[in-house]
């Protein structure tokens, strides 16, 4: 079985394109899809949660750790460096609801010029979030 198998199987998981997936994230109450799973040529995984979950405790939620995400023959070898590791595409299907939410909020705002504490809290994650994958993506944002 594959490293991606492996980790494949302990997630809901829907392939967005050769070698990457999009899954919820084990390690968060995730509603939507935040995971994003790429596997290199090389057969390493990348995994990057656009909610803030590091890698070591979204394994942990699945009873995997790092060696997991490498292949057998890899370990101890030095793999290059991906300048891109997460496709734009992967990156704008991860945070796709938070930018409904920020569409949400603005037109309430349109409406009544007054959120409550909440709503400027749940904003204010919502725009982390998409900085987060913005970054995640090599996307420059200023």
């Amino acid at each position: 079985m594959s490293s991606s198998d492996v980790l494949l199987s302990r997630l809901i998981s829907k392939r967005t394109g050769p070698c990457r997936w999009i899954c919820k994230c084990p390690s968060h109450e995730d509603r939507t899809a935040s995971l994003s799973v790429r596997e290199l040529d090389d057969g390493r995984l990348l995994i990057h949660c656009f909610a803030g979950c590091n890698p070591n405790e979204v394994l942990s939620a699945i009873g995997l750790t790092m060696h997991d995400l490498f292949p057998e023959r890899l370990i101890g070898a030095f793999g290059k460096p991906e300048k891109r590791p997460f496709p734009a595409t992967d990156v704008l299907q991860a945070i796709a609801f938070e930018a409904q939410i920020v569409a949400i909020v603005a037109i309430d705002l349109s409406k009544t010029h007054a959120v409550s504490n909440e709503i400027k809290d749940r904003l204010t994650l919502a725009a982390a979030r998409i900085q987060a994958g913005l970054t995640a993506a090599g996307i420059n944002h200023g």
